[in-house]
């Protein structure tokens, strides 16, 4: 079974986006979710009721994107 989840874009039109994976960093939660139809990823933080939030401290982006780098493997820096 695949997790989806609807996010709406800059027009807010909702988008079916697949949840790629979820991780947590201290109290921090982070959902890293993929466009099939893009081929893009886009990453945001979470809270306990499932609420996104933009990332938009470097540092937090920079973890994020190491952690997802981890996960798959990939040295070469992905566009999240």
């Amino acid at each position: 079974m695949e997790n989806k989840i609807y996010i709406k874009d800059e027009e807010g039109n909702e988008v079916e986006m697949e949840i790629f994976f979820t991780f947590e960093n201290g109290d921090d939660r982070y959902v890293i979710v993929h466009d099939s139809e893009t081929d893009d990823y886009f990453s945001f933080g979470y809270d306990d009721n499932g609420n996104l939030r933009p990332i938009e401290d470097p540092e937090e982006f920079a973890l994020v994107e190491e952690v997802f780098n981890t996960f798959t493997g990939d040295d070469d820096e992905e566009d999240l």
